[in-house]
């Protein structure tokens, strides 16, 4: 295998001590970069056509992946609104390189450490960014979505020393029960109500998204839900089985709780208002 191959295979841009420790020279390394097949960055990263953009863009300035790029990265859900701007982080009083103008640079001390191989800051730090980044309502979204994703325990993460009060009380206040990021948000939105509500609690053999007061069954519909007319019966069945049994259920779309909250509020508003979240 050829160095461009070795690198390639490792997403396209590896550190050169890593190279030298797989048993790349100096040497080789700069005879392969006069043959075009790898460039070499900043004197620390030897990088192929295959690397990344954001990848290389943190390289460039002597940073990490940082904040929502690197939530995007890893899955995590990003609301429709979310900042597009590429996100790096770097110490403070770190000699930066090249930064591209529309870059978010965030100069912190890391909460958590990572290797100095690594292009992409900690999953701690990248929680932290967004803590103090995105708008409250999103942050608890995102960081609802990175338990989930990384299996976090939300012990853990209370046990952190965050360095802001944004990041401490998320910290606080995330579960880990969402089964996706549309759950978080339906939560985060209805929880001043102040309303008694439980998730994922299994009914009739089956786990319901929502359970409001005793009686009141919501459930979430997201993007990718309902992939076949088997899961859709199914879903009908057991709504049915919990209609026989005195519960009343409410079903939203994505498009309803993301685009329509105001209407999915209302009616919310309207079924306990009528007492059908509780015993008569």
């Amino acid at each position: 295998m050829e160095l461009d191959e070795w690198v390639t295979a490792r997403g396209g841009i590896v550190h050169r001590a890593a190279a030298k420790q797989a048993g790349w020279t100096d040497a080789h390394v700069v005879k392969v970069k006069r043959s075009g097949a790898v460039q070499i960055i900043r004197r620390t990263w030897v990088a192929t056509a295959d690397a990344g953009a954001d990848a290389l863009a943190a390289a460039w300035a002597g940073g990490r992946i940082a904040c929502v790029s690197l939530a995007r990265e890893r899955g995590w859900w990003m609301p429709e609104s979310a900042d597009q701007r590429r996100h790096v982080s770097l110490k403070p009083h770190a000699r930066a390189g090249v930064i591209a103008r529309e870059d978010v640079i965030h100069w912190s001390r890391p909460v958590a450490p990572a290797s100095a191989h690594s292009l992409r800051e900690s999953v701690e730090d990248a929680l932290a960014h967004i803590a103090v980044c995105l708008a409250a309502e999103h942050a608890r979204v995102v960081w609802e979505s990175a338990v989930r994703i990384e299996r976090l325990s939300p012990e853990a993460l209370r046990n952190v020393r965050w360095t802001t009060r944004a990041a401490a009380e998320l910290a606080r206040a995330v579960s880990g029960l969402s089964d996706s990021g549309l759950e978080s948000l339906f939560l985060v939105r209805l929880a001043p109500w102040g309303l008694r509500i439980a998730q994922q609690v299994v009914l009739a053999g089956r786990p319901v998204d929502f359970l409001i007061g005793e009686l009141l069954v919501v459930q979430v519909d997201g993007h990718a839900h309902h992939s076949s007319a088997a899961d859709r019966g199914r879903d009908v069945a057991h709504d049915a089985e919990l209609r026989l049994r005195g519960f009343t259920v409410l079903r939203f779309t994505y498009a309803q709780v993301v685009h329509d909250w105001p209407a999915v509020e209302r009616t919310i508003a309207r079924a306990v208002a009528a007492g059908l979240d509780r015993r008569s």
